[in-house]
């Protein structure tokens, strides 16, 4: 790599970020939007930054996901909108599975106010937070602790889940492919989300615009099991397509959230 120091310095921000909005960008370097676009695609053309719809970010693995904390700013302020929108449409009680993810964090920060629930997690992060609200029942699954996230996961936690049937489930997901494939990366993760989403009597999809496109080696479900997805910008093409055609709402959680 040849890269002047405003390129340097781009590509250093966004590996401090995780990832970034190319308005942002713009603005953080004092340049126009067209000279970040122009160095981004280039080091994108290098393999040094991944581009998405509105922004850019590391590159990722298909075998391994990036860390939790880097993963916890990773676009926060779009996975806070889609926890507002989500929050939104959640009725009071009701009876909600939360699985492993920071958008799902973000989502149980953002029902603190909410009455009346139930909510069942393999998230012990989303238990910490829900446990604040006097006014919400939760439900931990029994399971072994992933200690990087505080994840629970294995054949306990698929059997404790399969016990319930809720009403909505709110998953998260590392990669959607542009064949409609929902994926993530770890075995035992995808087979609690997959019990999940058998349990619940509607599934929501909680997913910011870096997922689009993002590779990840195992697959978890279709779009077409998912009733609604939530997102925090308009899906690349092709996705509007396969929504659509999977029947799946999809709610744009804009920044009057």
């Amino acid at each position: 790599m040849n890269s002047n120091p405003r390129q340097l310095k781009l590509l250093n921000t966004v590996r401090a970020r995780g990832s970034i909005t190319v308005e942002q960008l713009a603005e953080m370097l004092e340049v126009t939007l067209q000279t970040v676009r122009r160095d981004v695609q280039r080091l994108a053309d290098e393999g040094l930054l991944a581009r998405f719809h509105g922004g850019v970010r590391v590159p990722s693995s298909t075998t391994e996901n990036i860390g939790y904390q880097q993963r916890e700013t990773l676009n926060a302020e779009g996975k806070a909108r889609i926890a507002r929108a989500v929050a939104a449409r959640v009725p009071n009680d009701c009876s909600l599975i939360l699985n492993i993810g920071t958008t799902t964090e973000a989502i149980a920060k953002a029902l603190l106010r909410h009455t009346g629930l139930r909510v069942i997690t393999n998230n012990l992060n989303v238990a910490t937070i829900l446990s604040d609200n006097p006014n919400c029942e939760v439900i931990v699954a029994g399971g072994s602790v992933r200690l990087r996230d505080r994840a629970i996961v294995g054949e306990a936690t698929v059997d404790f889940i399969r016990q319930f049937k809720v009403d909505i489930a709110l998953i998260g997901v590392s990669s959607i492919e542009d064949d409609g494939t929902l994926r993530d990366f770890d075995l035992r993760e995808v087979k609690v989300a997959q019990t999940i989403i058998a349990q619940a009597r509607e599934v929501w999809l909680a997913a910011d615009a870096s997922k689009f496109n993002r590779p990840a080696m195992i697959e978890l479900a279709k779009l077409s099991q998912i009733d609604c997805l939530f997102t925090d910008a308009e899906p690349p093409p092709p996705f509007p397509e396969l929504l659509e055609r999977a029947q799946v709402r999809c709610e744009i959680a804009s920044k009057d959230h």
